[in-house]
Formats: structure tokens, sequence, C-alpha cells
């Protein structure tokens, strides 16, 4: 057994280096002793820095309500606009994983952080009426980079925690980092608000000083575990196991759910019911805000009740939602639409939170497996938190893709029907087949599987 103030002195005495050689989350005593309040100081700072992350990647679901016709864009141009930074943050997502392994978690969050000062910057030297799509084009993919910090944010703290904990860990990292979404749109509305629709420099003003203080925070109280230092392998071998494959696709449907709804709500909005600018920005927050809040919620619910039960009721409820959508479209009722479609943000924040845990659990289940055939312990539990945060990074990052389909199917979409309707019948067939793939491969009873299917069944019965 691990003597606890032993333990307690081998972290702290790496601490001045913010390099911490022994990590043991899944040690009672470790963990009670030392390991529960070093991983919270570092998913707080974390949460911060990934929260900063996501409001800038998000920037221009705002600057967009911005461009008046002065400008000289269309729904469609709009729509492209939002899109780009969606495609580079999903694959920005990738690097940002290994960098975690490369370079330690707390050094790459300061690097991270800092980067987000480059297309916060660009925006505010070239954000007028007269800049050409092209550039804007360009400083929204730049803007790509906040989407990154969310893949190394959650791999970093994956490691820190116990698997009876990750669940609420994860989800409380991502659920406040998802809050960045709904705080840009609520700055964004109030600088219409109060400075009127041709001010949007403003919101830049506001958040380059946060980026600064993001970074130093990060600097100054976040730690690196010496464990995750140069597992640059785990990549490699997870994109083997089925369940990257599944659990991506799945998270497709959450995640890229929930951030392509937060970056098309306002256009939406605006071009199917005729909402102004400031109209239009006072309703968007509350969907982000509420899918943000949600998450959280998911991951715990997926701790006491499985990930797996979770994550399908709500692909169900994602479904329902989307045929109400539909409906109010066909309907022109705005109540009715504004209703459903932030029903779905819960859904997909809820969904968020369920996937996440189901992840390190399959991992977890698997290792139980092989401890139980003879197997070391220590060194397979550290296996499941390799993969755990190989496969956290990579789901994120074929997610994140999730939010680009959504805006580029919501820009043809209005292009050719001059409403969302096409978009949404399209969404409502993709929720179907989500929750038949995670009730054939997470619900259904190994015995009621083919003998192929099984070990990738057994493999996920704990979810």
């Amino acid at each position: 057994m691990t003597n606890p103030t032993r333990t307690k002195e081998n972290a702290v005495a790496h601490q001045g280096k913010h390099w911490i050689e022994h990590w043991e989350p899944e040690n009672e005593e470790f963990w009670e002793a030392t390991g529960k309040k070093v991983a919270r100081r570092n998913l707080w700072f974390s949460v911060f820095a990934e929260h900063i992350g996501f409001s800038i990647w998000t920037l221009w679901s705002v600057i967009v309500l911005f461009m008046g016709k002065d400008y000289g864009f269309s729904a469609a141009d709009k729509f492209l606009l939002v899109s780009t930074p969606t495609l580079i943050g999903g694959l920005m997502r990738l690097p940002y994983t290994f960098a975690v392994a490369k370079f330690g978690g707390r050094n790459w969050t300061v690097v991270s952080a800092a980067l987000l000062l480059i297309p916060t910057v660009l925006a505010a030297v070239v954000l007028h009426p007269g800049t050409s799509l092209g550039t804007f084009l360009l400083v929204a993919a730049l803007g790509g980079v906040g989407g990154g910090n969310f893949a190394s944010s959650m791999t970093n703290i994956n490691t820190f925690y116990p698997e009876k904990h990750k669940g609420w860990a994860l989800g409380l990292n991502a659920g406040g980092g998802n809050l960045g979404v709904a705080a840009i749109q609520l700055v964004g509305l109030l600088v219409i608000g109060t400075a009127g629709a041709t001010a949007p420099r403003i919101v830049l003003y506001v958040y380059i000083p946060l980026i600064v203080v993001a970074a130093v925070c990060a600097y100054f109280c976040m730690d690196n575990l010496a464990s995750v230092k140069g597992d640059t392998k785990a990549m490699r071998e997870v994109v083997k196991d089925p369940h990257t494959w599944v659990m991506s696709f799945l998270y497709v449907g959450t995640f890229g759910s929930f951030i392509g709804y937060s970056f098309a709500f306002g256009l939406v909005l605006q071009n199917q019911f005729g909402r102004t600018p400031l109209q239009a920005a006072a309703v968007t927050f509350l969907g982000p805000l509420l899918g943000s809040l949600s998450r959280p919620a998911g991951g715990w619910l997926a701790d006491r009740i499985g990930g797996g039960k979770i994550t399908f009721f709500t692909f169900t409820g994602m479904a329902l939602a989307t045929v109400v959508l539909i409906l109010a479209s066909t309907s022109k009722s705005l109540a009715l639409f504004t209703i459903a479609f932030i029903v779905l943000f819960v859904l997909t924040g809820i969904g968020n939170g369920s996937t996440y845990k189901m992840i390190p659990a399959i991992f977890r289940a698997k290792a139980k497996v092989a401890i139980a055939n003879g197997a070391e312990e220590a060194a397979e539990l550290l296996k499941a938190r390799r993969f755990s945060g190989a496969l956290i990074g990579l789901a994120g990052a074929i997610g994140a893709e999730g939010g680009l389909f959504i805006n580029l199917a919501f820009r043809q979409s209005f292009a050719d029907a001059k409403s969302g309707v096409p978009a949404f019948i399209g969404f409502l067939v993709f929720y179907g087949l989500c929750f038949a793939v995670t009730w054939a491969v997470y619900l259904r009873k190994p015995a009621e599987q083919p003998t192929s299917e099984r070990g990738l069944a057994l493999a996920g019965a704990e979810v």
C-alpha cells in the first residue's frame, strides 16, 4: 500500500518546477491525502483557459450579427464564415491532443491560451466594411485554435482523476469550457444593446486582457504529470480499437450538434424568422448556456446510471426535438421553434457529458478483464488512462467536424429552399442512426449479438 505521507511529499516536491513525478489517482489513500486537492486546482484553471478558448472559437457567431448590409455578405456567405473556424477547430484538436503528451498539460495550456491573441488581435484590425470575404475567412480560420484547447484540456484533466470521478470532472471541465460560447454571445448582446450593431471591436477589447490572464494563471497554478510526458504512441494504438470509431461517431451527434447549432442559431433566426441582430442576440445565448450547464449533469447521470443508457435516451430526445423544429418551421411558429431549439441544446449538453464518461469506462472495463486474466494491475490502469486520453482527443476532433456539417447543411438548405427544414430532416435521420448504434453496441445483451460482436459489447458492459 502506498504511504500517503510519502506520496504527498513526492507530489509537492515537484510542484516548484510544475512537474509531478508520482501520480496514483486510483489509490484511495493517495487521492484523499494529495491527489484531490492537486487535481481540483488544475481543473479550475483548465476550465478558465478552455472557457476563453471556446469564446474565441465561436467569436464569429457573434461577429456576423454585426455585419449589416454595408458589409455586402449574403446569408450563404455568413454561414460559410461561421463554418470555417468549426472546420479548423476540429482539425486542431488532433495536434493539441498530442501536445499534452509532448510538452506537458500545464505547459501546453500556457501556449494554447497565448495563441488565442493572434486571431483576436487580427479580427480587431480587419473588422470593418470593405474587407474582403477571403480576408475574413482567413482570420476566422485562425480562430480555430480556440477549438483545439478543448482537446488538450480534456486529455490533460482525464489523467488527473480516478475512474469514479471522471464523469463529473470531464463534464465540469467541458461544461465550463462550453460556457465560453454563451459568454461571448452575452457580451455581444450587451454591446449591441448599448453601443449598437456598429461596434463589434468592443467584444474583442473585452477578450484580449482575459486571454492574457488565462495564460498567466496557467503558468503559475497548473502542473504537468510526468507519467503522461512523452506518451505519443497511445493515439496510434487506440485507432485500432473498434470503440474508437463508435464513440467518435456518437460524439459527432452530441458535441457536433452543440457547436454547430451554437454557430448557426442566430443566423437561422435572422434568415428564417426575420429577427434583427438585437432580437437574435437576445435569444441565441440561451441555447449554449443551458447546453453547457447540462453537460456536467450528463456526466453525473452517466456516473450513476450508465453512459450508454443516458446517451441512448439523449439521442431519442434529440430526434423528437428535431421533429418539433420541423413542425415549428413549417407552421412559422417562432415561439415553438425557439423552445424546441433550446431543448435540443440542453440534450446535446447531456449527451456530451455521457459520451465522454463512456470513453474512460470502456478502457477501464478492458483493464479489469486483463487484470482478471493475470495482467499487472498498475500497467493496465495506466494503459486505460493513456488510451482514454488519446480517444478523448480523437473523438473531440472528429466530433467537432459535425459542427461543420451542420453549418454547411444550413447553408445549402437556405440557398435552395430559403428554409432550414431540409437540413433538419437530415439531422433527424442522423440522430436515428445514433440511437440505433448506441443500443446495438452498448445496450444489447451480449447473448443477443453475433459472436463476432460480443467482444465489443463485453468491453462496454460497464459503460
